[in-house]
């Protein structure tokens, strides 16, 4: 009997490595590869000799500050769409099947046209003299044209549009997840709305709101597109200094050092917030346990 169970864990065993070899040899050639690559040319140096001279221009002033830059916005793209995002997913998680389903198709919508489309659109709305400032002079709420684009403004702008959906969708999932007897019983017990929300509501949505603030914050950090058209070259995130690499002066042994780094600290941090997500939820558990 020991003999057929094993026999058939090694069966499904080689049948499992059949099916997934194809998979697994397109992501090693269409991921690993080039990761392996880039990390090889990041120690090439000016000459063509190893050399750890790339990553000594990380430290200087002018990478620095774009660090710092990719990192306030990132932050605050994330903020913002924490704020607009868990309002709008507990709207739609509490709308009749139907409805929420046409609803989340209004915000799955922006996936279908192309960021390089919807962010010359936003330089469109938001220039000098777009359709935003041309409405708010006509309506004589300012004096003279907004600066919205060139900026933080209207970078932040376009990555919210482009970035709001992957905070919503699973938030909305967790939420639709979770049973209305929690409210009933919350209430039952004596707690307010705003209680049942804060102690009951709220931490169950955590997962959720968790994988959303991980999603928009990783995906912030290498955004190229959107900063280069809204920001005008005065706002230059990391992904940016790729480019300038490239153009300014053909170096990829720099331009992979930045790539490189970046890809990084994208994993240290994705690391360190899901070991503070799942630390935050075992004292949790210890405590309710107690």
């Amino acid at each position: 009997m020991e003999r057929t169970y094993a026999s058939k864990r090694s069966l499904a065993l080689r049948r499992d490595i059949v099916l997934s070899t194809p998979a697994v040899t397109a992501i090693a050639c269409g991921v690993l590869a080039p990761l392996v690559l880039m990390l090889l040319l990041s120690f090439v140096g000016r000459d063509g000799r190893p050399s750890g001279e790339n990553y000594k221009l990380l430290f200087e002033a002018f990478y620095l500050t774009g660090l710092w830059t990719t990192f306030e916005v990132a932050f605050l793209v994330t903020a913002i769409c924490a704020l607009l995002g868990y309002p709008l997913s507990y709207y739609l998680s509490r709308l009749p099947a139907q409805f929420a389903a046409a609803a989340l198709l209004l915000v799955l919508l922006p996936f279908w046209t192309s960021v390089l489309v919807r962010t010359y659109a936003w330089l469109v709305l938001l220039q000098r003299h777009g359709v935003v400032n041309e409405a708010l002079l006509s309506l004589g709420l300012i004096e003279s044209p907004l600066p919205l684009v060139n900026n933080l403004a209207g970078t932040t702008i376009g990555m919210v549009h482009v970035l709001l959906p992957y905070f919503v969708l699973p938030l909305y999932a967790n939420m639709r997840s979770i049973p209305d007897i929690y409210w009933h019983a919350a209430s039952t017990c004596g707690a307010t709305p705003g209680q049942a929300f804060w102690t009951v509501y709220l931490p169950l949505t955590l997962p959720g709101l968790f994988a959303g603030l991980t999603l928009v914050f990783t995906l912030s950090l290498g955004f190229y597109i959107t900063p280069a058209i809204l920001g005008g070259g005065k706002l230059m995130m990391w992904a940016n200094y790729v480019e300038f690499a490239l153009t300014a002066y053909p170096h990829w042994g720099a331009a992979s050092a930045i790539g490189v780094a970046l890809l990084l600290v994208t994993l240290i941090l994705a690391g360190l917030l899901q070991l503070t997500f799942r630390l935050s939820r075992r004292q949790k558990t210890q405590a309710s346990g107690v």
